[in-house]
C-alpha cells in the first residue's frame, strides 16, 4: 500500500474509535439523571451499562474469528451499524427494561470494534509506522471518552434534559458510520479481508471451536498478554475515578483544585499516547513498556504516601500517562506475539483483559477504599504497576529481539 492509503486507514479506524469510546460511556455523565427519570438507584444504571460490558466480553472471540477468517471490514461495518441502532434505542428508551435491552444491543455493536481495528491497522501500516497507527488509534479513543462529558457539560448549561446527551452522541456517530462504511467499500482487498490462504474451507464446526479455543487457551504468551491487559486496564480505572478522592483525602486540595488537576492529567496522558507511538516506533515497545509501567510503580507509590508538598503536585500530571504512554506499546507486542491469521482472535483476547478491568476495578477499588483508605487503594496501583513491569520483562521472552528495539525484520 501507498503511505497515502494507510493513512486514510489509520484515520478512518482512529475515528470508529472515538465513536465506539463515545457509546461505551454514553450514560456515565448521566447516571443520577437517568436513574432519577426511571426511579430506579445509581447501582441499576450500573447494571445496564454492566450488561453492555458483559455483551462486549462475550463476543469478542466471535468477532475475532469472523474478521480473521473472513472479513475485517464486514466486523467493521456491524460494530458501527448495530452500535449506532443501540444508542438510538438508548435515547428513547421510555422503560428501565427497555434501557437493559438497549444496552445489550449497544454492546454487541461495540464488540466489534478492536477485533476489526487491530487487523485493519496492521494490514494497512508496515511494521517501522505501526506504533505511531497504533498510538493515534489510541488517541481517538481518548477522545471518545471525552466527548459525552463535553456534551454533557454543554446541553445542561442550555438547560436540555438527558436524553439531549445520548441523541447528539447518536447523530454524531451515526454521520460518521455513513461516511465511514463509504469509505471501507473502497479498501483494498488485502486490507479488507484476510488472505486467501487464511480463510478456512469449510464452515466452523465444534470440534474446531474447540480446538482453537484450546490453541488460545495453551498460548502462554497471549494469556499474558491478556493478564497485562486487565492489571492495567484496573489501575488505570482507579486513576480515572479515584485520583480527585486521594489529592482531597491525602493533600490538602479542595475538591474543585483536585478535579483541574486530574483534568490536566487525563488530557496529558492523551497527549503520551502519541508520545508512545514514536518511542515505540524509534526504540522499541519492550523497552516503552518496561518504562511505562515502571514510571507508573514509582508514582502510585510516592502519591500514595500523602507526603508530596503541595508544589511537587504537578507529579499528578504524568500520572495517568505513565499508562498511556505505554499502551502503543502492548498494542505492538500483541501485534508480534501474533500470528498473521490471528491478529483479529489476539486483539479481541486483549480487549477481553481491559474489559474485566474496567468491571472489576470501579467496584472493588471502591470497597477498598470504604475498607481501609484512599493511600491502601493507590498503594495497590503501585503494586499493580511493578507486577505489570514483571510480566512485561517475563512477556519479551516469548517473543523475538524486535520487541526490545526498532529492527524490523526482513520477513515483515
Amino acid at each position: 500500500m501507498t503511505e497515502t492509503q494507510g493513512k486514510r486507514v489509520v484515520g478512518l479506524v482512529a475515528g470508529s474509535h472515538v465513536v465506539n469510546h463515545a457509546y461505551l460511556v454514553a450514560l456515565a455523565p448521566v447516571i443520577g439523571t437517568v436513574a432519577g427519570e426511571f426511579d430506579v438507584s445509581i447501582a441499576a444504571i450500573g447494571l445496564a451499562i454492566g450488561v453492555q460490558g458483559a455483551v462486549v466480553t462475550l463476543l469478542q472471540l466471535p468477532f475475532g474469528y469472523l474478521s480473521d477468517t473472513r472479513s475485517r471490514t464486514l466486523v467493521f461495518a456491524i460494530s458501527l451499524v448495530v452500535g449506532t441502532l443501540g444508542i438510538v434505542a438508548t435515547a428513547l428508551a421510555p422503560t428501565y427494561e427497555w434501557l437493559l435491552v438497549s444496552q445489550a444491543l449497544l454492546g454487541v455493536g461495540i464488540a466489534g470494534h478492536h477485533p476489526a481495528h487491530y487487523p485493519l491497522l496492521a494490514a494497512a501500516t508496515a511494521e517501522a509506522n505501526r506504533g505511531r497507527a497504533y498510538s493515534i488509534h489510541a488517541l481517538g479513543g481518548s477522545i471518545g471518552f471525552a466527548a459525552p462529558y463535553a456534551i454533557a457539560a454543554a446541553t445542561d448549561a442550555a438547560g436540555l434534559e438527558w436524553r439531549w446527551v445520548i441523541g447528539i452522541v447518536a447523530i454524531l456517530g451515526g454521520a460518521y458510520a455513513l461516511v465511514a462504511l463509504l469509505i471501507a467499500r473502497t479498501l483494498r482487498p488485502e486490507v479488507a479481508k484476510p488472505a486467501p490462504e487464511d480463510r478456512p474451507d469449510s464452515r466452523p464446526t465444534l470440534a474446531g471451536v474447540r480446538q482453537g479455543a484450546r490453541g488460545l487457551v495453551s498460548s502462554s504468551g497471549l494469556l499474558g498478554l491478556a493478564l497485562l491487559s486487565f492489571l492495567t486496564s484496573a489501575a488505570a480505572w482507579c486513576i480515572r475515578t479515584y485520583s480527585p478522592q486521594l489529592l482531597s483525602v491525602a493533600y490538602p486540595l479542595d475538591p474543585g483544585t483536585a478535579n483541574l488537576l486530574v483534568s490536566g492529567m487525563l488530557v496529558t496522558g492523551a497527549g503520551t499516547i502519541l508520545l508512545g507511538g514514536a518511542l515505540t516506533d524509534r526504540i522499541g515497545p519492550g523497552n516503552v513498556a518496561l518504562g511505562g509501567y515502571a514510571a507508573l510503580g514509582i508514582l502510585a507509590a510516592v502519591l500514595a504516601t500523602g507526603a508530596l508538598p503541595l508544589v511537587l503536585l504537578v507529579l499528578v500530571l504524568p500520572f495517568s500517562g505513565t499508562i498511556s504512554v505505554s499502551r502503543p506499546a502492548r498494542s505492538t507486542l500483541a501485534d508480534r506475539l501474533s500470528e498473521r491469521s490471528d491478529l483479529g482472535k489476539t486483539f479481541a483476547v486483549v480487549t477481553i483483559g481491559i474489559s474485566l478491568g474496567g468491571a472489576v476495578a470501579p467496584p472493588a477499588f471502591g470497597a477498598l477504599i470504604d475498607l481501609a483508605g484512599v493511600r491502601v487503594a493507590f498503594g495497590v496501583v503501585a503494586v499493580l504497576g511493578f507486577v505489570s513491569l514483571g510480566l512485561t520483562r517475563w512477556l519479551l521472552g516469548r517473543v523475538d529481539g524486535s520487541a526490545r528495539d526498532s529492527h524490523v525484520a526482513t520477513s515483515d
